[in-house]
C-alpha cells in the first residue's frame, strides 16, 4: 500500500475527433504542462474521447427505429431513434421507466441507456449524433498503453460514469484497462488481527476511475485525462472484462 497519492489532469487537450491519435495528444499535453510519465503511473481516460477518436458516433438521421424501439420510446418519452441505438448495443432491457432505460450492454455492463450519450457531442453541421461505447474498451486501453510504454511503464484505465442501484448520483467506473489488475483478490490474507479474509476482493480499477472522476468532472470541465501517481500493486494484470459478474452469481437480475 501507499500512504500518498497524486492526481493531476492534463490541461489544454483539444476537442477530440474521429481518427485522432490519443496517445500523441496525451504526450503533447504532458509536455506543455512540463510533466513526464513515470513507471507505475496510471493514465485514466474518459470513455467519451476514446469513443470519439474511434469514430463511435451514430448520425440519428440514418437510424430507422424498430417496432420495439417505437414501443419503448412511447412508454418512456424518448426519441425512438435513440432507443433504437440503445437497443442495438444492448443484450437486454433490465428495467425501464419514463426517460430512463437500464440496459445490459453487449459487453455485460449494466448501465443507463447502454452508455449511449449525446452530451458534449458537437452538432456543428446541424446533424444530431449519439456516441456509443468503444467496441472493445480493454483492447482500446491496451493500444493506448502500448503507445505510451516507450515513455514509461504505465497502466491505462478507460472510465465512464455509472449510477448505482441503491444510491443517488453517479461515480467513475472502469470499462477498460491495461497494465493493471482490475481486481485485487485479498482472500486468504490475514487482517490486522490475523483473521483470514474470505470474501474481500478490491475493485482496483473502479477505485482508480472514481478518484480520477473528481478531476475529470461530467459537464464542461474539459479534463478528460488524469494521471494517478503513487499507486503500488503486486497482483497480476487483469482486464475489466474479467470483473463482470457471471449470471450464476447475479442475485438481482
Amino acid at each position: 500500500m501507499t500512504a500518498r497519492l497524486e492526481l493531476f489532469a492534463i490541461p489544454g487537450l483539444p476537442m477530440v475527433r474521429a481518427g485522432d491519435d490519443l496517445p500523441a495528444l496525451i504526450l503533447a499535453g504532458l509536455q506543455r504542462a512540463g510533466q513526464v510519465l513515470r513507471d507505475r503511473d496510471v493514465v485514466v481516460i474518459a470513455q467519451k474521447i476514446v469513443s470519439k477518436a474511434e469514430g463511435r458516433t451514430v448520425d440519428l438521421a440514418d437510424v430507422v427505429p424498430s417496432p420495439e424501439a417505437v414501443k419503448l420510446a412511447a412508454e418512456g418519452g424518448k426519441d425512438p431513434r435513440i432507443v433504437e441505438v440503445v437497443l442495438s448495443d444492448s443484450a437486454k432491457v433490465v428495467r425501464s421507466r419514463p426517460n430512463l432505460m437500464i440496459m445490459q450492454h453487449r459487453l455485460g455492463f449494466v448501465m443507463a441507456n447502454a452508455g449511449v450519450d449525446q452530451s458534449n457531442v458537437a452538432a456543428a453541421d446541424g446533424h444530431h449524433r449519439a456516441l456509443l461505447l468503444p467496441v472493445d474498451p480493454d483492447g482500446s486501453a491496451e493500444a493506448i498503453r502500448s503507445a505510451l510504454v516507450p515513455q514509461a511503464d504505465v497502466g491505462v484505465v478507460i472510465s465512464d460514469s455509472f449510477g448505482r442501484p441503491w444510491r443517488r448520483g453517479t461515480a467513475g467506473v472502469a470499462i477498460g484497462s491495461a497494465g493493471i489488475p482490475s481486481v485485487i483478490d485479498l482472500r486468504g490474507q490475514p487482517d490486522l488481527f490475523g483473521r483470514i479474509l474470505e470474501v474481500s476482493i478490491i475493485g482496483f480499477a473502479d477505485e482508480i476511475a472514481a478518484a480520477a472522476s473528481l478531476l475529470q468532472g461530467q459537464a464542461a470541465e474539459a479534463q478528460p485525462v488524469v494521471v494517478v501517481r503513487g499507486l503500488t500493486w503486486q497482483a497480476p494484470n487483469m482486464p475489466v472484462a474479467d470483473m463482470i459478474r457471471p449470471p450464476e452469481e447475479d442475485l438481482f437480475q
